[in-house]
């Protein structure tokens, strides 16, 4: 609590929301409880009462539990981390697993470790909520497997006015799984106002080109000449495209596909493509390709 009273002083925080997950929770319970006058509002999220189980606490884990997770922090710490309970969402993904070891690594050694866990199991704020006076908000997924959402709902019950929100899910961390809607829950009980999904619907200007006359412009050319005609076509297209934003969709052998994010630069692109196709008469004496561009707005 002194270190959150010190970075709150040094930013000029007189009251803030605290919000807390997991074991975080804790401290921030006990936080709000000391200091109401500086807690403006408590948000906690996946968060517990009792880090041991007891005959009025049930869900918490044995000391034998305990214990064998120790053994394993031991063995294992800083090496590839079982998101089997933690996210469950994410235990195929390599990529996550790496990333949350090396974060593991940076943040204790091994003995460091197992101590925090050991103190964790130590938590007990159950005498403590009921002096919790101010706006909460109780986030639990109701499958989580590390934290067993009636831990939650032991939580919300026990301070006064606590709104619990029971999301879907069997993620514990915050980051993993639907952490969009556990973000609008926040946004809306702090503000009073739920967000709105942006839309992904956007106004696009569709541009198809293509070279006039260029089955009977390849019978006369040839094989070899028609690949290279189609070679700088192409070039000169591209090229256009990157001065102009526009993204090449797909090419149609003589012609291109392409979208830009509005109809001024789609139709520059257009005349400019047109422009520099029509003076692209090679040293060769091969012909000018002339191209028609036409462009329609879509959603």
């Amino acid at each position: 609590m002194q270190d959150v009273q010190a970075v709150m002083d040094a930013a000029g925080s007189r009251r803030a929301v605290l919000m807390g997950t997991s074991e975080g929770g804790n401290m921030c319970m006990l936080f709000a409880a000391t200091y109401p006058e500086r807690t403006v509002a408590l948000v906690l999220n996946g968060s517990f009462a009792k880090g041991l189980w007891a005959e009025d606490y049930p869900w918490a884990k044995t000391p034998e539990q305990v214990e064998e997770e120790l053994t394993a922090i031991a063995r294992d710490w800083g090496g590839a981390f079982d998101l089997g309970n933690a996210a469950p969402s994410l235990v195929d993904d390599r990529q996550a697993r790496e990333w949350l070891a090396g974060y593991l690594r940076n943040s204790a050694s091994p003995q460091d470790a197992i101590a925090l866990w050991r103190w964790n199991t130590e938590i007990d704020v159950r005498s403590i909520l009921s002096a919790i006076h101010v706006p909460t908000l109780v986030l639990h997924r109701t499958g989580d497997r590390w934290v067993n959402v009636e831990e939650g709902r032991f939580v919300a019950n026990g301070i006064q006015g606590a709104k619990l929100v029971e999301l879907p899910g069997n993620d514990h961390v915050i980051w993993a799984g639907d952490a969009d809607r556990t973000v609008d829950e926040i946004e809306e009980f702090l503000t009073g106002i739920r967000p709105h999904p942006a839309s992904e619907r956007v106004l696009l200007t569709v541009l198809f080109t293509d070279i006039v006359g260029s089955t009977s412009m390849a019978a006369e050319l040839g094989d070899r000449q028609w690949r290279d005609l189609l070679s700088r076509h192409d070039d000169v297209v591209r090229t256009e495209l990157r001065l102009f934003d526009g993204t090449e969709i797909k090419t149609t052998g003589d012609g291109f596909l392409t979208s830009f994010r509005g109809p001024t630069k789609a139709i520059q692109c257009a005349s400019a493509i047109r422009d520099a196709q029509a003076s692209s008469v090679s040293l060769s004496g091969q012909p000018c390709t002339p191209v028609n561009a036409n462009g329609v707005a879509v959603t």
